[in-house]
């Protein structure tokens, strides 16, 4: 492998962050597409629940319709160890204790209201106060973007 930065036998490290919400239905659904949407292959991408359900939340699934983001094909998973081991960032909605913590890794909250139970238009703020965060998150992870 070449000392020379750049070239081809070198591939820099990519970013991976891990959203976790309890149900992984709603928040961290909407955050993880957000980041992918915007980021592209430029970041790695999960999202997890301590206690998924069985189905992303309908009203989650059609904010992010409007907004240009098909979720409808994802489905809620399950918080894994390895999954929080394998991320760089780890961000938490909500999920309280159930977060496994390991040292070297950079856990933040954000805190955000459960979109459980509501209709589309309660959703859409805060999808949009997701995209906020996750478009902040993107700076500061590709601050050359």
């Amino acid at each position: 492998m070449s000392d020379v930065a750049g070239t081809a036998d070198t591939k820099p490290s990519v970013p991976s962050v891990l959203f976790v919400c309890v149900h992984n239905a709603g928040r961290s659904q909407m955050a993880a597409a957000f980041l992918t949407h915007l980021a592209g292959d430029r970041v790695e991408v999960r999202s997890a629940g301590s206690a998924p359900a069985g189905t992303v939340n309908p009203a989650v699934v059609e904010a992010m319709r409007e907004a240009g983001v098909d979720i409808s094909a994802q489905r809620p998973k399950l918080l894994t160890t390895e999954a929080v081991r394998a991320s760089d960032v780890v961000i938490t909605m909500g999920c309280g204790d159930a977060c496994p913590v390991f040292p070297g890794k950079r856990y933040l909250d954000w805190t955000l209201a459960d979109p459980a139970g509501q209709g589309v238009a309660a959703v859409r703020p805060i999808r949009n106060e997701i995209k906020a965060l996750v478009e902040g998150l993107i700076r500061e992870l590709l601050p050359q973007s």
